[in-house]
């Protein structure tokens, strides 16, 4: 007796304990989620929109182009929010000087409004705006249609590969904070810096046989493997996700409500371990909100500043808050003459057609 006392007992395994465990009452949530409906919407507005001033700046071009004669088409100022690196000097010469830069003044304002999305809603820019993000998405969600299922890295090659994005984030970093505001301008009022998003525009028109491989290689990647451009390489997501540290807003979640489903970090599209946090911290969150989607438990997960009783935002404040942002920072810039950069026809009329001489 004494001996069978005496003997050690069995260890419990993990999965043993887990079982044992008494499973948490579900309380259903009975609120419709429409948020990614919602954000959807968000994202064939913004595409539709990069669609008009995409045609619009592709007539202009090739007015000057042909050497036409008449009214030329207006200019879309917008097609500057594909040229960060403008921005980013543009940004520096206004703080460093206290002047906002007269040649491509639009790509600073939309910096500065995706800096404040992303600063306020984190990353969100990137999965209710950016439409290559847009396109990355649907692009894996083809992948996940015809294979059932997305590719996922090992946790040492994903961590490896992720920090590329902010290995090119640094080095235009490096190279903007190593010019000077004179630098700066000389470089905005050169050939090449007058005429930047005409070279921008010829790049895609006139793709060689390695840019078509490159981009058709990261067009199947991305089929394969959820967001590969946005995840490991896109040093513009790496800037919004540096500016989402600082946001009041959290995706937060009530671990004495939870059930331990999963289903959370099973739908997040950067991998996330919604499930095993309390308050998402990370700069790879990007807002879109499918974990609060996808939870079926009555506020477990909400999208909110965090403290002892988080007030959820709805995503309805979220989109609301992006389109006010947005056009408010639009309007402001056109209202107090810092949309249009105030370039003369004829520097067009010479530069646009010998566009490929233009070097910096």
């Amino acid at each position: 007796m004494a001996t069978a006392l005496s003997q050690p007992s069995e260890p419990v395994s993990l999965v043993e304990m887990v079982k044992a465990a008494p499973k948490k009452k579900l309380v259903r949530r009975l609120d419709r989620d429409d948020s990614q409906r919602l954000r959807a919407a968000v994202q064939f507005a913004f595409v539709t929109l990069n669609i008009y001033l995409g045609v619009e700046f592709y007539r202009f071009v090739r007015f000057y182009e042909l050497a036409a004669t008449g009214v030329a088409p207006t200019r879309p100022a917008g097609v500057e929010g594909f040229l960060p690196i403008a921005g980013l000097m543009s940004l520096k010469a206004t703080i460093l000087t206290g002047h906002i830069p007269a040649l491509h003044p639009a790509g600073l304002f939309l910096l500065v409004a995706f800096l404040t999305i992303s600063f306020l809603f984190r990353k969100a820019f990137c999965s209710w705006l950016c439409p290559v993000g847009t396109l990355s998405e649907h692009l894996w969600k083809l992948g996940r249609k015809l294979f059932r299922r997305n590719l996922r890295l090992p946790r040492k090659l994903d961590v490896t590969l992720r920090g590329l994005k902010y290995l090119l984030l640094a080095f235009f970093l490096w190279a903007v904070y190593n010019m000077s505001p004179n630098d700066i301008n000389g470089f905005l009022q050169s050939p090449y810096g007058l005429i930047a998003d005409v070279k921008m525009l010829n790049f895609f028109r006139n793709l060689g046989e390695a840019g078509l491989i490159a981009i058709g290689t990261l067009m199947l990647l991305s089929v394969v493997i959820q967001n590969f451009w946005c995840r490991y390489l896109c040093p513009y997501g790496a800037l919004m996700g540096l500016a989402s540290l600082l946001s009041p807003l959290r995706v937060t979640r009530n671990a004495e409500s939870c059930i331990d489903c999963a289903k959370c970090a099973k739908a997040c599209p950067s991998y996330l371990p919604v499930d095993q946090l309390v308050v998402i911290k990370s700069a790879e969150c990007t807002g879109c909100l499918e974990c609060v989607a996808v939870c079926p438990a009555e506020k477990v997960l909400t999208f909110a500043a965090p403290g002892s009783k988080p007030k959820a935002v709805p995503a309805w404040a979220v989109a609301a808050g992006i389109a006010a942002i947005f056009f408010g920072t639009v309007g402001y810039a056109k209202l107090t003459g810092h949309w249009n950069s105030d370039i003369p026809a004829q520097v067009y009329r010479y530069l646009i057609p010998n566009a490929a001489e233009a070097t910096h």
